[in-house]
């Protein structure tokens, strides 16, 4: 008994938001295969009828994660606009919250697997490179400076501090210090 066309697409989609978010939180050396494949419900051998490799698979859940990520900052600034808020200050806000640093499965892939990526394939490297510069784009749009020169600057660095505070936060097993992290950041970004 076959599957229908809008079957298979539904399952390789799945199988990719699964593995999305799993790299999210193991990193892209785990997890296995098989143990994908059993969360979204299928079979080991069905992982063929949909990649040609795990690091396809890879290179397509991580560019899916990269996605995911955009959609939330986009939300974070669409909710702050809607409510007559800085932009800006909501971004830094809902980045450097301790809900989005505890919440590696949802987490933006720009922070979670920058150094996974490092080693990744330049298809992978090149969808983050995309991200960072959707992210400088988005932050730059949001910035009150006239000259671009100094915007562009006062962007990248925006972004380094957003994804390097969320990253040490999540690395230090002090929790005050990771609160001290973030918050500081944050009221770096948006003191005067």
């Amino acid at each position: 008994m076959g599957h229908s066309q809008a079957d298979k697409v539904a399952s390789h989609q799945r199988i990719v938001e699964i593995t999305a978010t799993r790299l999210r939180v193991d990193g892209l050396s785990r997890p296995a295969i098989g143990e994908l494949m059993k969360e979204a419900g299928l079979t080991h051998g069905g992982f063929y009828r949909h990649f040609g490799s795990r690091d396809e698979l890879v290179d397509e859940s991580i560019v899916r994660a990269l996605w995911d990520g955009a959609r939330r900052i986009a939300d974070a600034v669409g909710a702050e606009r809607d409510g007559g808020g800085d932009p800006l200050a909501g971004l830094i806000a809902a980045y450097l919250s301790p809900e989005h640093r505890d919440d590696l499965a949802g987490s933006c892939a720009v922070a979670t697997l920058g150094a996974d990526v490092a080693r990744a394939s330049d298809r992978t490297r090149s969808a983050y490179g995309d991200q960072v510069r959707s992210y400088l784009r988005v932050i730059e749009g949001l910035l009150d400076e006239p000259d671009p020169t100094a915007r562009r600057r006062r962007a990248v660095l925006t972004l380094s501090a957003l994804v390097g505070a969320v990253v040490m936060a999540r690395a230090v097993s002090d929790p005050e210090l990771s609160g001290e992290l973030l918050a500081l950041v944050g009221d770096a970004l948006t003191g005067p």
